[in-house]
């Protein structure tokens, strides 16, 4: 056992301390008579800085520090799905019940409940061989989640004991006759939040990930195992899309990672969760959910733990075989406490202050994410997608952690205050976003929704372009000065903005859009252009075309409920009677 050590120096959440021999680089440690948490992140000859995830204050030299042994891991086991912790997986809900609304420092609580009794459902039977990564049995978590007991990563042999039985995660479940003697296990793993779990190997992202949100499925998609940000200035929605992409999402398992953002913003997923039901199962979301909250007012340190807790959990369900999605917001917390440390730690500063290694700490996070087959005999196949928050200061997408995220996602969505301000939700900017998953995405709706999937997704796209070269020449001589053609482009852009791609989040039916509806809405209005462009060459005048009844139908069309697309069949019908009326007046008076 390491050596106990004692402070010799206190800057903020940075302790300085001697005498921890034996003590490794990120290894816990509990600091001062508080015994508060810290992780040792640089040993420089005999000196220990420890990164303290607590409040230092009082604090002073000569205290003791308490070495652990062990690198800073988290508990896995049944019971997370549903829990809410900090960034050092305290479970807040616990603690709230037993010693109030604060935190008191020092405070330390099993993070998974040691009472609880589980009933234990073995897979495998006496005498068979398993290996890491196995499954031996599962557990029923929650109305959603079958949660499956693996085989630790050091284990190996033969069962000579598994039983069918009701317990907690610390009981002893099977025993393995392994070459080094006789293994117990039970429900509960730890493993270090640092390093990424082991898999057999990554593999090409093939299906997307739907998020019910227009603007992201039909044009800058994501996959399952993609990885994606969300850069804004403040006010632009980074957090209201979170939320939706939380709620939403089709993933199988929701990781939500509150990384220094304001209270208010993590006090609504905790009010909102529990009574949003999810869309697939009508099961309250919370039923697939696990919270990590580390709030603006919390200690600056944790937000680092933070971001490795809720990736390691994540791990821990892509590892069973789910598909999983974490969110995390914001990474730029993070990168400012990171900034914090390396002044504090007295580092040769990068770009804006920020430390050198920026770049590859946030790579060594989204670089987790990846669509996998998992250790294991059966070879499971299991997927985590990452989202994470950017809050670059003054929307400023130049600066140094956007510019780092940028390097490692294939899917950027960038937030515009000028489109927020215009009351378009979601605020991404259709111009600068996009997304490398495209081709995939495309090829899967070809195959599952529609062939016209890309053509019509593409000649949308062309013509917001389009509206935004002409938007100039509008603003200077008037919308009066164009020509008929370009008139009808702006009217066809119009409705793509707001027709479709504006999404009222807190509308029951607006909230989220199949793939299947999405493509109906957007091939309504890319029919009208074509039509309505056919009708311009035959002299029909544009005013008669968008006086039609259908365009008030067709902006009402987010309203039609997924149960009801035939709905989109008739609109059609009749937009393509109305415009056909106009046409054959035009030939009478031809």
């Amino acid at each position: 056992m390491p050596n106990n050590g004692t402070i010799i120096k206190v800057s903020g959440p940075l302790v300085v301390a001697k005498g921890l021999t034996g003590t490794r680089i990120y290894d816990m440690v509990r600091v001062g008579r508080f015994k508060l948490f810290g992780e040792v992140v640089e040993i420089r000859s005999e000196e220990y800085f420890i990164q303290v995830y607590e409040e230092t204050e009082g604090l002073g030299p000569g205290e003791p520090v308490y070495p652990t042994g062990s690198a800073f891991s988290v508990e896995l086991a049944p019971g997370l799905i549903g829990a809410i912790y900090d960034g050092i997986q305290r479970p807040l809900d616990v603690i709230n019940r037993l010693h109030g609304d604060y935190i008191v420092r020092g405070i330390e609580h099993p993070p998974l409940d040691r009472s609880k009794k589980w009933h234990f459902y073995p897979l495998k039977s006496v005498g068979d061989e398993v290996i890491p990564g196995d499954v031996i049995g599962y557990v029923q978590e929650s109305k959603l989640v079958q949660h499956k007991i693996m085989v630790p990563v050091n284990v190996k042999g033969r069962l000579s004991m598994i039983e069918e039985k009701d317990g907690t995660i610390e009981d002893v479940i099977a025993m393995v006759e392994t070459d080094t003697g006789t293994k117990e296990l039970t429900m509960l793993q730890k493993r270090p939040v640092r390093n990424p779990h082991k898999v057999k190997k990554k593999q090409r992202t093939t299906v997307p990930l739907v998020t019910g949100q227009r603007v992201i499925d039909m044009f800058f998609p994501i996959t399952k195992g993609g990885v994606a940000c969300i850069p804004g200035p403040f006010g632009s929605g980074k957090t209201v899309i979170q939320h939706q992409l939380a709620r939403w999402a089709d993933a199988d398992i929701i990781v939500y990672v509150g990384c220094g953002e304001r209270g208010n913003e993590m006090t609504e997923v905790l009010i909102d969760f529990p009574v949003l039901k999810d869309p697939k199962s009508g099961e309250p979301l919370m039923e697939r959910t696990v919270l990590i909250a580390n709030t603006s007012n919390m200690p600056v340190a944790a937000r680092e733990a933070s971001i490795f807790t809720g990736i390691t959990i994540a791990e821990y369900y892509r590892d069973m075989g789910y598909s999983v999605a974490l969110m995390a917001d914001s990474t730029s917390r993070w990168g400012e406490a990171m900034r914090e440390i390396s002044g504090r730690l007295e580092e040769m500063p990068g770009e804006e202050g920020f430390p050198t290694y920026l770049g590859s700490r946030l790579a060594s996070f989204y670089e987790r994410a990846g669509n996998v087959i998992c250790i294991g005999s059966d070879e499971r196949q299991g997927s985590l997608s990452v989202i994470g928050a950017v809050s670059p200061p003054g929307g400023d997408f130049s600066e140094p952690v956007t510019q780092s995220t940028l390097r490692v996602v294939n899917a950027f969505w960038g937030l515009d205050d000028r489109l927020a301000s215009q009351r378009q939700f979601p605020a991404i900017n259709w111009l600068t976003s996009y997304s490398l998953y495209q081709d995939v995405v495309d090829e899967y709706a070809a195959v599952h929704i529609h062939k016209d999937w890309k053509a019509c997704r593409v000649k949308a796209l062309g013509i917001l372009q389009k509206e935004a070269e002409l938007e100039e020449l509008v603003r200077l001589v008037g919308i009066d000065s164009l020509s008929p053609k370009d008139r009808l482009l702006m009217e066809v852009a119009r409705m793509i903005r707001e027709d479709f791609l504006y999404q009222n989040a807190y509308d029951l039916r607006d909230t989220y859009t199949s793939l299947k509806k999405q493509f109906l809405m957007l091939a309504v209005i890319i029919r009208f252009d074509d039509k309505a462009n056919e009708l311009l060459q035959s002299n029909v005048e544009l005013s008669a075309m968008i006086s039609i009844s259908s365009l008030s139908d067709i902006a009402q069309m987010r309203f039609i409920s997924e149960e009801s697309l035939g709905e989109f069949d008739k609109l059609e019908v009749k937009m393509m009677q109305e415009l056909g009326i106009l046409s054959e007046g035009s030939k009478i008076l031809t």
